[in-house]
Parts: C-alpha cells; sequence; structure tokens
C-alpha cells in the first residue's frame, strides 16, 4: 500500500464523522456530502505527511467549507425558511429524513435560526467536543468570544425563557392528546382537547384558496383537521414562543407551525402560521426532557 492509498483509507475512516458534523452545521446532507468531499480534495493538494493530526485537521477543514456555505447562504438572504422549502430542496429525500431524524427536527429548526458563527460554535463545541481554543481561528474570533457564542446559541437551542416544569408538562399533555387524535383520526377525542368556543387563525400561505381564514368552535375545527390527519406523523412538539406548540418541518426544514393557547387543559386558540416572514419572527426552540 503506497502513501496515498494509507491517507485515502485514514480519510474513510474519518469520514462518518466529518458527515456528522456537517450536517448538523448545514442541514443538508447533499451540502454535507460536497464539504466532505472538498475535505478530500484540499487533503490530496495538501500534501497529507506534513499533517500531524488528520481527524482534527480535517474537522477543521470541513467546518471552514461549512461556515463558508452558511455565510454565503446569509448574504444572498437564503435562509432555510426561503431557500430550502421541501420542494426545492436537493438529494435524496429519504436520505434528508433518516438524517433529519437522528439529529432531531426540532434542534435543526432551532440550529437554521443562527448565525453562522453561533451554529459552529455551538455545534463543534456542545456535539463533538472541540474546544474553544480550536474552534477560535475557525469562526475568527478569540476562544472567549467563541464561548460566548455556544453560549449564546445553547440559550436560543433550549429557549430563554422556558415554562415552569409543571406548566410545560400540563401543556405537553395537552398536546400530545391533540396530536395522537389527530394521528389516529379520532374526531371525539380530538373534540375534548379543545375548548369548545376554541379559536383557529391561519394566515394566507397556510389556508387552502377559498377556505375561511378564521375558524370558531370545536367541531368546526375538528372536522377540517381531520382531513389532514394524513400529516400528523410529521408534525414535531417544539416551544413556540415560550409554549408548547408543534411544527411541520420534513427534513427539518420548517415549514408551517402551530402555535397554541392553552387553558384549564385545554387549546383556547391556535394560529397556523406558514408565512416566511411570520416563520422568522416566531421565538423556536426545542424541548429539553
Amino acid at each position: 500500500m503506497n502513501e496515498l492509498e494509507w491517507w485515502a483509507r485514514q480519510f474513510e475512516e474519518n469520514r462518518g464523522r466529518l458527515r456528522a458534523v456537517a450536517y448538523r452545521m448545514l442541514g443538508s446532507a447533499s451540502e454535507a456530502d460536497d464539504a466532505v468531499q472538498e475535505a478530500w480534495l484540499r487533503l490530496s493538494r495538501s500534501g497529507p505527511a506534513a499533517i500531524e493530526n488528520l481527524g482534527g485537521w480535517l474537522t477543521t477543514v470541513v467546518a471552514r467549507v461549512c461556515r463558508d456555505t452558511l455565510r454565503s447562504r446569509s448574504s444572498r438572504r437564503e435562509d432555510a425558511l426561503d431557500a430550502r422549502t421541501p420542494e426545492a430542496a436537493a438529494g435524496d429525500p429519504e436520505q434528508e429524513a433518516l438524517l433529519a431524524d437522528s439529529v432531531g427536527l426540532a434542534l435543526l429548526v432551532v440550529l437554521d435560526r443562527l448565525t453562522p458563527a453561533e451554529r459552529i460554535a455551538f455545534v463543534l463545541h456542545d456535539m463533538f467536543d472541540m474546544s474553544f481554543d480550536e474552534i477560535a481561528p475557525i469562526v475568527g474570533r478569540s476562544p472567549a468570544a467563541a464561548r460566548q457564542l455556544a453560549s449564546r446559541a445553547r440559550r436560543r437551542v433550549r429557549g430563554a425563557e422556558t415554562p415552569a416544569q409543571a406548566d410545560l408538562n400540563r401543556q405537553r399533555q395537552v398536546v400530545d392528546a391533540f396530536l395522537s387524535a389527530l394521528r389516529a383520526g379520532d374526531f371525539d377525542s380530538l373534540v375534548a382537547v379543545l375548548d369548545p368556543e376554541v379559536v383557529v387563525r391561519i394566515d394566507e400561505a397556510a389556508a387552502r384558496p377559498g377556505a375561511p381564514r378564521e375558524i370558531h368552535g370545536a367541531q368546526a375545527w375538528a372536522k377540517g383537521a381531520i382531513a389532514f390527519a394524513q400529516l400528523a406523523g410529521s408534525l414535531q412538539q417544539m416551544l413556540v414562543d415560550g409554549t408548547v406548540g408543534l411544527v411541520y418541518a420534513p427534513g427539518g426544514r420548517l415549514s408551517r407551525v402551530l402555535r397554541f393557547t392553552i387553558a384549564n387543559g385545554k387549546i383556547v386558540t391556535a394560529d397556523i402560521v406558514a408565512d416566511p416572514a411570520r416563520l422568522r419572527d416566531l421565538h423556536l426552540a426545542a424541548i429539553v426532557r
């Protein structure tokens, strides 16, 4: 085995980890593969004999490629809500879904709302245990500033304003009951978890042509909601503006949010949001179990 073949084998042993790093940074399987491939090309050009720690070197290269991709997205204003909708997504949808499930859809949704530097610092430190001394040159900051980036990202991922645990548990129970009834197509159970006078507001981007933008009453909404029961399997719980809600984010790409007001064990109001500008304004956080 010659030297290049040996380094190629070493690269293949690192490929899985590199792809995991890239996917968590970019949220796209095809872009993650491109970043890993670019790392191999740079390794081939650099002369691997001069590299002491191949794993660390490759991780740094992939992180820098991802950083440039994230910055390019930001400069073109192509964030995940506009440019990477499910309809526009490239690559294998099934593979994207498997990767998203392995990471956690809620986490991917929140990661997409961080700045490039926050996302890189959080992913590399909290998920892959890189030191801030290693992260600092990648994000172009001091180690102390890199630590602050990760801390800020962590607060956004977990939610700065998390409800008290008891209240959070009650909200989750209500939303669990709603989701279970919806998935089962159980009309009576769905009505039971809704306030009799529930008000549902649907923004223009989420509304069907000619359909009402506001629905009043538990039975009226339950009838319409049952028709969309096939989508319920893709709904995930998240904190939406500090309250437990639901997001529809196939492949981790935020498409629709159900924001609830819950009182006395019932859903009192629901806002169905799909407009990209409104989605950007929502404060989303993963539910830490």
